[in-house]
Protein backbone atom coordinates (compact mmCIF):
# COMPACT_ATOMS: atom_id res chain seq x y z
CA UNK A 1 0.00 0.00 0.00
CA UNK A 2 1.33 3.43 -0.89
CA UNK A 3 0.98 6.13 1.71
CA UNK A 4 2.50 9.58 1.25
CA UNK A 5 1.80 13.10 2.29
CA UNK A 6 -0.04 15.38 -0.12
CA UNK A 7 2.44 16.72 -2.65
CA UNK A 8 4.67 13.63 -2.74
CA UNK A 9 4.58 11.08 -5.55
CA UNK A 10 2.63 7.98 -4.54
CA UNK A 11 2.89 4.48 -5.90
CA UNK A 12 0.19 3.79 -8.49
CA UNK A 13 -2.37 1.07 -7.69
CA UNK A 14 -4.36 -0.63 -10.41
CA UNK A 15 -7.45 -0.36 -8.18
CA UNK A 16 -8.47 1.60 -5.13
CA UNK A 17 -11.74 0.61 -3.51
CA UNK A 18 -13.80 3.10 -1.51
CA UNK A 19 -15.75 1.33 1.22
CA UNK A 20 -15.43 -2.26 2.39
CA UNK A 21 -18.92 -3.62 2.75
CA UNK A 22 -19.96 -6.99 1.28
CA UNK A 23 -19.64 -5.80 -2.34
CA UNK A 24 -16.06 -4.61 -2.03
CA UNK A 25 -15.14 -7.58 0.17
CA UNK A 26 -16.31 -9.71 -2.77
CA UNK A 27 -14.22 -7.51 -5.07
CA UNK A 28 -11.15 -8.00 -2.90
CA UNK A 29 -11.71 -11.77 -2.94
CA UNK A 30 -12.02 -11.82 -6.74
CA UNK A 31 -8.77 -9.85 -7.04
CA UNK A 32 -7.03 -12.11 -4.53
CA UNK A 33 -8.12 -15.25 -6.37
CA UNK A 34 -7.01 -13.77 -9.70
CA UNK A 35 -3.60 -12.82 -8.32
CA UNK A 36 -3.08 -16.29 -6.86
CA UNK A 37 -3.39 -17.79 -10.36
CA UNK A 38 -1.12 -15.44 -12.32
CA UNK A 39 2.45 -14.30 -12.15
CA UNK A 40 3.53 -11.13 -10.43
CA UNK A 41 3.64 -9.25 -13.71
CA UNK A 42 -0.05 -9.97 -14.42
CA UNK A 43 -1.34 -9.43 -10.90
CA UNK A 44 -3.65 -6.53 -10.06
CA UNK A 45 -2.47 -4.21 -7.33
CA UNK A 46 -5.34 -3.03 -5.14
CA UNK A 47 -6.20 -1.51 -1.82
CA UNK A 48 -9.48 -0.63 -0.09
CA UNK A 49 -10.32 2.06 2.45
CA UNK A 50 -13.11 1.77 5.01
CA UNK A 51 -13.99 4.49 7.49
CA UNK A 52 -15.44 2.07 10.06
CA UNK A 53 -12.91 0.68 12.57
CA UNK A 54 -13.77 -2.88 11.54
CA UNK A 55 -16.06 -4.72 9.16
CA UNK A 56 -19.75 -4.10 9.83
CA UNK A 57 -22.90 -4.65 7.77
CA UNK A 58 -26.23 -3.31 9.05
CA UNK A 59 -25.23 -4.18 12.62
CA UNK A 60 -28.29 -2.41 14.00
CA UNK A 61 -30.52 -4.88 12.15
CA UNK A 62 -28.96 -8.16 13.31
CA UNK A 63 -32.01 -9.26 15.29
CA UNK A 64 -31.31 -12.64 16.83
CA UNK A 65 -34.02 -14.57 14.95
CA UNK A 66 -34.01 -12.62 11.66
CA UNK A 67 -33.07 -14.69 8.63
CA UNK A 68 -31.58 -13.81 5.28
CA UNK A 69 -33.97 -13.28 2.39
CA UNK A 70 -31.48 -14.66 -0.11
CA UNK A 71 -30.15 -18.18 -0.49
CA UNK A 72 -26.77 -18.94 1.12
CA UNK A 73 -25.61 -19.99 -2.36
CA UNK A 74 -25.73 -16.32 -3.32
CA UNK A 75 -22.79 -15.60 -1.05
CA UNK A 76 -19.73 -13.54 -1.97
CA UNK A 77 -18.25 -16.04 -4.42
CA UNK A 78 -20.26 -19.15 -5.31
CA UNK A 79 -22.05 -17.92 -8.45
CA UNK A 80 -18.70 -16.70 -9.82
CA UNK A 81 -16.48 -19.50 -8.54
CA UNK A 82 -18.25 -22.51 -6.95
CA UNK A 83 -14.87 -23.96 -5.93
CA UNK A 84 -13.82 -20.88 -3.96
CA UNK A 85 -12.36 -21.27 -0.48
CA UNK A 86 -14.30 -18.10 0.47
CA UNK A 87 -17.76 -19.67 0.17
CA UNK A 88 -20.37 -19.85 2.92
CA UNK A 89 -19.99 -23.64 2.93
CA UNK A 90 -16.25 -23.31 3.58
CA UNK A 91 -17.08 -20.88 6.38
CA UNK A 92 -19.44 -23.46 7.91
CA UNK A 93 -16.75 -26.14 7.62
CA UNK A 94 -14.25 -23.88 9.41
CA UNK A 95 -16.76 -23.31 12.24
CA UNK A 96 -17.62 -27.00 12.58
CA UNK A 97 -21.27 -26.47 11.62
CA UNK A 98 -21.46 -27.82 8.07
CA UNK A 99 -23.30 -31.05 8.95
CA UNK A 100 -25.60 -29.22 11.35
CA UNK A 101 -26.50 -26.71 8.65
CA UNK A 102 -27.20 -29.45 6.12
CA UNK A 103 -29.47 -31.22 8.61
CA UNK A 104 -31.29 -27.94 9.15
CA UNK A 105 -32.62 -28.21 5.56
CA UNK A 106 -32.79 -24.44 5.13
CA UNK A 107 -31.53 -22.17 2.34
CA UNK A 108 -31.78 -19.04 4.47
CA UNK A 109 -29.30 -18.68 7.35
CA UNK A 110 -29.75 -16.40 10.31
CA UNK A 111 -28.75 -12.86 9.43
CA UNK A 112 -26.32 -12.76 12.36
CA UNK A 113 -24.67 -15.92 11.01
CA UNK A 114 -24.29 -14.46 7.53
CA UNK A 115 -22.75 -11.35 9.07
CA UNK A 116 -20.24 -13.60 10.82
CA UNK A 117 -19.51 -15.19 7.43
CA UNK A 118 -18.85 -11.73 5.97
CA UNK A 119 -16.48 -10.95 8.85
CA UNK A 120 -14.71 -14.28 8.32
CA UNK A 121 -14.29 -13.61 4.58
CA UNK A 122 -13.17 -10.01 5.14
CA UNK A 123 -10.53 -11.19 7.60
CA UNK A 124 -9.05 -13.50 4.96
CA UNK A 125 -8.30 -10.51 2.73
CA UNK A 126 -7.54 -7.94 5.41
CA UNK A 127 -4.12 -7.27 3.87
CA UNK A 128 -6.01 -5.40 1.15
CA UNK A 129 -7.96 -3.04 3.42
CA UNK A 130 -7.24 -0.19 5.80
CA UNK A 131 -9.98 0.29 8.40
CA UNK A 132 -10.45 3.61 10.12
CA UNK A 133 -9.51 5.36 6.88
CA UNK A 134 -12.02 7.78 5.36
CA UNK A 135 -11.75 8.86 1.73
CA UNK A 136 -12.28 12.63 1.74
CA UNK A 137 -11.41 13.65 -1.81
CA UNK A 138 -10.62 12.37 -5.29
CA UNK A 139 -8.68 14.62 -7.64
CA UNK A 140 -7.41 14.13 -11.20
CA UNK A 141 -3.75 13.67 -12.08
CA UNK A 142 -3.26 15.09 -15.55
CA UNK A 143 -0.64 14.18 -18.12
CA UNK A 144 -0.60 15.87 -21.55
CA UNK A 145 -4.07 17.23 -20.90
CA UNK A 146 -5.67 13.88 -20.05
CA UNK A 147 -6.48 12.33 -16.68
CA UNK A 148 -4.18 9.32 -16.41
CA UNK A 149 -4.60 8.65 -12.68
CA UNK A 150 -6.83 9.58 -9.78
CA UNK A 151 -5.37 10.81 -6.50
CA UNK A 152 -7.37 9.60 -3.51
CA UNK A 153 -6.95 11.59 -0.30
CA UNK A 154 -7.54 9.52 2.80
CA UNK A 155 -7.91 10.71 6.41
CA UNK A 156 -6.97 8.54 9.39
CA UNK A 157 -5.57 8.97 12.89
CA UNK A 158 -2.16 9.54 11.29
CA UNK A 159 -3.50 12.47 9.28
CA UNK A 160 -3.94 12.83 5.51
CA UNK A 161 -2.33 10.64 2.88
CA UNK A 162 -2.64 10.48 -0.91
CA UNK A 163 -2.97 7.21 -2.83
CA UNK A 164 -2.92 7.08 -6.62
CA UNK A 165 -5.01 4.74 -8.77
CA UNK A 166 -5.70 3.83 -12.36
CA UNK A 167 -9.22 2.74 -11.40
CA UNK A 168 -11.72 3.26 -8.58
CA UNK A 169 -14.35 0.83 -7.35
CA UNK A 170 -16.92 2.73 -5.29
CA UNK A 171 -18.91 0.67 -2.80
CA UNK A 172 -20.11 3.19 -0.25
CA UNK A 173 -23.41 1.45 0.42
CA UNK A 174 -26.77 2.91 1.40
CA UNK A 175 -27.83 5.78 3.63
CA UNK A 176 -30.69 5.61 6.15
CA UNK A 177 -33.74 7.44 4.82
CA UNK A 178 -35.99 9.43 7.15
CA UNK A 179 -39.23 11.17 6.15
CA UNK A 180 -38.87 14.79 5.16
CA UNK A 181 -38.76 17.05 8.19
CA UNK A 182 -38.01 14.25 10.68
CA UNK A 183 -34.63 14.19 12.42
CA UNK A 184 -33.11 11.28 14.28
CA UNK A 185 -32.75 11.78 18.02
CA UNK A 186 -32.59 10.03 21.38
CA UNK A 187 -36.19 8.84 21.01
CA UNK A 188 -36.61 9.06 17.23
CA UNK A 189 -34.71 6.25 15.56
CA UNK A 190 -34.16 4.82 12.14
CA UNK A 191 -34.43 1.04 12.26
CA UNK A 192 -30.69 0.83 11.56
CA UNK A 193 -30.22 2.29 15.08
CA UNK A 194 -32.36 -0.34 16.79
CA UNK A 195 -29.88 -2.78 18.32
CA UNK A 196 -27.34 -0.06 19.06
CA UNK A 197 -29.83 1.94 21.13
CA UNK A 198 -32.35 -0.54 22.47
CA UNK A 199 -30.10 -1.90 25.23
CA UNK A 200 -30.28 1.47 26.91
CA UNK A 201 -33.99 0.92 27.54
CA UNK A 202 -33.52 -2.31 29.51
CA UNK A 203 -32.74 -0.51 32.76
CA UNK A 204 -35.08 2.43 32.17
CA UNK A 205 -37.32 3.41 35.07
CA UNK A 206 -40.18 3.26 34.51
CA UNK A 207 -39.78 0.60 31.81
CA UNK A 208 -40.94 1.38 28.26
CA UNK A 209 -44.71 1.36 27.88
CA UNK A 210 -45.18 2.06 24.15
CA UNK A 211 -43.26 1.89 20.89
CA UNK A 212 -44.38 3.21 17.53
CA UNK A 213 -42.92 1.57 14.42
CA UNK A 214 -43.47 3.29 11.06
CA UNK A 215 -43.21 1.34 7.81
CA UNK A 216 -44.66 -1.58 5.86
CA UNK A 217 -41.59 -3.54 4.81
CA UNK A 218 -39.61 -6.48 6.17
CA UNK A 219 -37.52 -4.40 8.57
CA UNK A 220 -40.62 -2.71 10.00
CA UNK A 221 -42.33 -6.04 10.63
CA UNK A 222 -39.17 -7.49 12.18
CA UNK A 223 -38.87 -4.47 14.48
CA UNK A 224 -42.50 -4.84 15.58
CA UNK A 225 -42.04 -8.53 16.38
CA UNK A 226 -38.72 -7.94 18.14
CA UNK A 227 -39.91 -5.07 20.36
CA UNK A 228 -43.12 -6.94 21.22
CA UNK A 229 -41.09 -9.97 22.29
CA UNK A 230 -38.31 -8.12 24.13
CA UNK A 231 -40.54 -5.74 26.12
CA UNK A 232 -43.48 -7.86 27.35
CA UNK A 233 -44.96 -4.96 29.28
CA UNK A 234 -45.02 -2.51 26.37
CA UNK A 235 -47.54 -1.78 23.65
CA UNK A 236 -46.22 -1.83 20.10
CA UNK A 237 -48.07 0.24 17.50
CA UNK A 238 -47.36 -0.40 13.81
CA UNK A 239 -48.29 2.48 11.50
CA UNK A 240 -48.48 2.05 7.73
CA UNK A 241 -50.50 3.40 4.82
CA UNK A 242 -51.72 0.00 3.63
CA UNK A 243 -54.44 -2.24 5.05
CA UNK A 244 -51.79 -4.72 6.07
CA UNK A 245 -48.35 -6.02 5.30
CA UNK A 246 -47.97 -7.27 1.73
CA UNK A 247 -46.24 -10.63 1.20
CA UNK A 248 -43.00 -10.75 -0.74
CA UNK A 249 -43.23 -12.55 -4.08
CA UNK A 250 -40.45 -15.09 -3.76
CA UNK A 251 -41.88 -17.58 -6.22
CA UNK A 252 -39.47 -19.37 -8.50
CA UNK A 253 -40.48 -17.54 -11.68
CA UNK A 254 -40.53 -14.10 -10.07
CA UNK A 255 -37.07 -14.69 -8.61
CA UNK A 256 -35.68 -14.82 -12.13
CA UNK A 257 -35.57 -11.02 -11.92
CA UNK A 258 -32.46 -11.59 -9.77
CA UNK A 259 -30.72 -13.82 -12.33
CA UNK A 260 -27.49 -12.57 -13.90
CA UNK A 261 -29.10 -12.79 -17.35
CA UNK A 262 -31.87 -10.48 -16.15
CA UNK A 263 -29.24 -7.74 -15.75
CA UNK A 264 -28.41 -8.07 -19.46
CA UNK A 265 -32.11 -7.83 -20.34
CA UNK A 266 -32.69 -4.83 -18.11
CA UNK A 267 -29.61 -2.96 -19.33
CA UNK A 268 -30.62 -3.42 -22.98
CA UNK A 269 -34.30 -2.60 -22.47
CA UNK A 270 -35.84 0.75 -23.48
CA UNK A 271 -36.65 3.13 -20.63
CA UNK A 272 -40.36 2.36 -20.77
CA UNK A 273 -39.69 -1.36 -20.44
CA UNK A 274 -37.33 -0.69 -17.52
CA UNK A 275 -40.12 1.18 -15.72
CA UNK A 276 -42.58 -1.61 -16.38
CA UNK A 277 -40.18 -4.30 -15.14
CA UNK A 278 -39.63 -2.38 -11.89
CA UNK A 279 -43.39 -1.98 -11.47
CA UNK A 280 -44.01 -5.66 -12.20
CA UNK A 281 -41.37 -6.99 -9.83
CA UNK A 282 -40.99 -4.37 -7.12
CA UNK A 283 -42.96 -6.69 -4.84
CA UNK A 284 -40.02 -9.10 -4.79
CA UNK A 285 -38.09 -6.64 -2.62
CA UNK A 286 -39.69 -3.29 -1.81
CA UNK A 287 -42.16 -2.72 1.08
CA UNK A 288 -42.97 -6.42 1.36
CA UNK A 289 -42.69 -8.97 4.16
CA UNK A 290 -42.04 -12.70 4.37
CA UNK A 291 -45.37 -14.48 4.60
CA UNK A 292 -44.32 -16.50 7.67
CA UNK A 293 -43.67 -13.30 9.61
CA UNK A 294 -46.98 -11.82 8.49
CA UNK A 295 -48.78 -14.94 9.70
CA UNK A 296 -46.94 -14.88 13.04
CA UNK A 297 -47.84 -11.25 13.69
CA UNK A 298 -51.49 -11.76 12.77
CA UNK A 299 -51.67 -14.87 14.94
CA UNK A 300 -50.23 -12.93 17.88
CA UNK A 301 -52.59 -10.01 17.37
CA UNK A 302 -55.64 -12.31 17.25
CA UNK A 303 -54.51 -14.26 20.30
CA UNK A 304 -54.23 -11.05 22.30
CA UNK A 305 -57.73 -9.98 21.22
CA UNK A 306 -59.12 -13.30 22.41
CA UNK A 307 -57.34 -13.00 25.76
CA UNK A 308 -58.09 -9.29 26.17
CA UNK A 309 -54.40 -8.44 26.52
CA UNK A 310 -53.86 -6.37 23.40
CA UNK A 311 -50.31 -5.06 23.16
CA UNK A 312 -49.93 -5.36 19.40
CA UNK A 313 -51.81 -2.65 17.52
CA UNK A 314 -51.92 -2.01 13.79
CA UNK A 315 -52.86 1.51 12.71
CA UNK A 316 -53.42 0.90 9.02
CA UNK A 317 -54.34 3.26 6.18
CA UNK A 318 -52.57 5.92 8.23
CA UNK A 319 -49.31 7.79 8.35
CA UNK A 320 -47.24 9.65 10.91
CA UNK A 321 -47.53 13.35 10.10
CA UNK A 322 -45.66 14.80 13.05
CA UNK A 323 -43.09 13.88 15.68
CA UNK A 324 -42.35 15.92 18.79
CA UNK A 325 -39.47 14.70 20.92
CA UNK A 326 -39.51 15.50 24.63
CA UNK A 327 -36.92 14.75 27.34
CA UNK A 328 -38.76 11.67 28.62
CA UNK A 329 -41.07 10.74 25.73
CA UNK A 330 -41.94 11.37 22.10
CA UNK A 331 -45.33 12.28 20.66
CA UNK A 332 -46.34 10.94 17.24
CA UNK A 333 -49.24 12.45 15.34
CA UNK A 334 -51.01 9.76 13.30
CA UNK A 335 -53.35 10.85 10.50
CA UNK A 336 -55.95 8.61 8.88
CA UNK A 337 -55.65 8.62 5.09
CA UNK A 338 -59.41 7.98 4.84
CA UNK A 339 -60.90 10.55 7.22
CA UNK A 340 -57.92 12.88 7.74
CA UNK A 341 -58.61 12.50 11.47
CA UNK A 342 -55.57 13.01 13.69
CA UNK A 343 -54.69 11.10 16.84
CA UNK A 344 -51.69 11.50 19.11
CA UNK A 345 -49.59 8.69 20.55
CA UNK A 346 -47.17 9.31 23.41
CA UNK A 347 -44.40 6.74 23.21
CA UNK A 348 -40.96 5.97 24.56
CA UNK A 349 -39.52 5.60 21.07
CA UNK A 350 -40.66 6.04 17.47
CA UNK A 351 -38.80 3.79 15.03
CA UNK A 352 -38.85 4.75 11.35
CA UNK A 353 -38.30 1.67 9.19
CA UNK A 354 -38.45 3.87 6.12
CA UNK A 355 -35.71 2.37 4.02
CA UNK A 356 -32.47 3.53 2.50
CA UNK A 357 -31.24 5.60 -0.39
CA UNK A 358 -28.02 5.00 -2.32
CA UNK A 359 -25.12 7.26 -1.51
CA UNK A 360 -24.35 9.81 -4.21
CA UNK A 361 -21.79 7.95 -6.34
CA UNK A 362 -20.19 11.22 -7.42
CA UNK A 363 -20.21 12.84 -3.99
CA UNK A 364 -16.49 12.31 -3.40
CA UNK A 365 -15.29 12.95 -6.92
CA UNK A 366 -15.27 16.74 -7.02
CA UNK A 367 -14.05 18.00 -10.37
CA UNK A 368 -13.62 14.40 -11.51
CA UNK A 369 -17.40 14.10 -11.16
CA UNK A 370 -17.80 16.89 -13.70
CA UNK A 371 -16.23 14.56 -16.27
CA UNK A 372 -18.84 11.87 -15.56
CA UNK A 373 -21.69 12.00 -18.06
CA UNK A 374 -25.39 11.98 -17.20
CA UNK A 375 -28.53 10.97 -19.03
CA UNK A 376 -31.52 13.14 -19.86
CA UNK A 377 -32.96 12.58 -16.38
CA UNK A 378 -29.76 13.76 -14.70
CA UNK A 379 -28.71 10.25 -13.65
CA UNK A 380 -25.12 9.12 -14.02
CA UNK A 381 -24.56 7.09 -17.19
CA UNK A 382 -23.12 3.63 -16.58
CA UNK A 383 -21.77 1.02 -18.99
CA UNK A 384 -22.77 -2.64 -18.79
CA UNK A 385 -19.49 -3.38 -16.94
CA UNK A 386 -20.59 -0.95 -14.15
CA UNK A 387 -18.12 1.69 -15.30
CA UNK A 388 -19.26 5.31 -15.35
CA UNK A 389 -19.32 6.86 -18.81
CA UNK A 390 -16.82 9.71 -18.78
CA UNK A 391 -15.55 12.28 -21.22
CA UNK A 392 -12.71 11.14 -23.51
CA UNK A 393 -10.13 13.07 -21.50
CA UNK A 394 -10.50 10.78 -18.47
CA UNK A 395 -8.65 7.50 -19.03
CA UNK A 396 -9.35 6.00 -15.58
CA UNK A 397 -12.12 3.57 -14.86
CA UNK A 398 -14.66 4.50 -12.16
CA UNK A 399 -16.82 1.50 -11.27
CA UNK A 400 -19.96 1.52 -9.16
CA UNK A 401 -21.12 -1.16 -6.73
CA UNK A 402 -24.51 0.37 -6.08
CA UNK A 403 -26.42 3.34 -7.40
CA UNK A 404 -27.03 1.66 -10.76
CA UNK A 405 -30.63 0.55 -10.36
CA UNK A 406 -31.68 2.80 -13.26
CA UNK A 407 -29.27 0.98 -15.60
CA UNK A 408 -28.83 -2.52 -14.15
CA UNK A 409 -32.08 -3.19 -12.33
CA UNK A 410 -33.27 -4.36 -8.97
CA UNK A 411 -30.17 -6.35 -7.92
CA UNK A 412 -28.01 -3.23 -7.66
CA UNK A 413 -28.31 -2.89 -3.87
CA UNK A 414 -28.88 -6.59 -3.14
CA UNK A 415 -26.60 -9.54 -2.49
CA UNK A 416 -28.15 -11.66 -5.23
CA UNK A 417 -25.76 -10.67 -8.01
CA UNK A 418 -22.72 -9.50 -6.03
CA UNK A 419 -20.44 -12.41 -6.94
CA UNK A 420 -21.22 -12.11 -10.65
CA UNK A 421 -20.91 -8.32 -10.63
CA UNK A 422 -17.41 -8.27 -9.15
CA UNK A 423 -16.32 -10.87 -11.69
CA UNK A 424 -17.59 -8.64 -14.49
CA UNK A 425 -15.78 -5.62 -13.02
CA UNK A 426 -12.58 -7.64 -12.75
CA UNK A 427 -12.89 -8.78 -16.37
CA UNK A 428 -13.38 -5.17 -17.42
CA UNK A 429 -10.31 -4.05 -15.46
CA UNK A 430 -8.20 -6.74 -17.11
CA UNK A 431 -9.54 -6.00 -20.60
CA UNK A 432 -8.88 -2.28 -20.20
CA UNK A 433 -5.33 -2.97 -19.00
CA UNK A 434 -4.64 -5.14 -22.04
CA UNK A 435 -6.03 -2.44 -24.32
CA UNK A 436 -3.99 0.27 -22.59
CA UNK A 437 -0.81 -1.80 -22.83
CA UNK A 438 -1.52 -2.47 -26.51
CA UNK A 439 -2.10 1.25 -27.21
CA UNK A 440 1.12 2.24 -25.43
CA UNK A 441 3.19 -0.34 -27.32
CA UNK A 442 1.73 0.52 -30.73
CA UNK A 443 4.25 2.59 -32.78
CA UNK A 444 3.18 6.13 -33.61
CA UNK A 445 1.94 6.70 -37.16
CA UNK A 446 4.54 8.18 -39.48
CA UNK A 447 3.90 11.77 -40.56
Amino acid sequence: MSQVLPGDTPLVHDVIGIGFGPSNVAMAIALSEHNSKVGRQDSVTAHFFEQQPSFGWHRGMLIDDATMQVSFLKDLVTLRNPASEFSFLCYLQSKGRLIDFINHKNLFPLRVEFHDYFEWAAAKVDDLVSYGHEVVAVTPYLHDGTVEYLDVTVRSEEGLAVHRARNLVIGTGLRALMPEGVERGDRVWHNSDLLRKVDGLESASPPPSRFVVVGAGQSAAENVAYLHRRFPGAEVCAVFSRYGYSPADDSSFANRIFDPDAVDDYFAAPEEVKRRLMAYHGNTNYSVVDIDLIDDLYRQMYREKVLGTERLRFLNVSRVTGVEEKPDSVRATVTSLVTDEESELDADVVVFATGYSPADPLGLLGEVGERCLRDGAGRVRVERDYRIVTDPGLHCGIYLQGGTEHTHGITTSLLSNTAIRVGEILDSLLDRRVKLTSDESRPAAEG
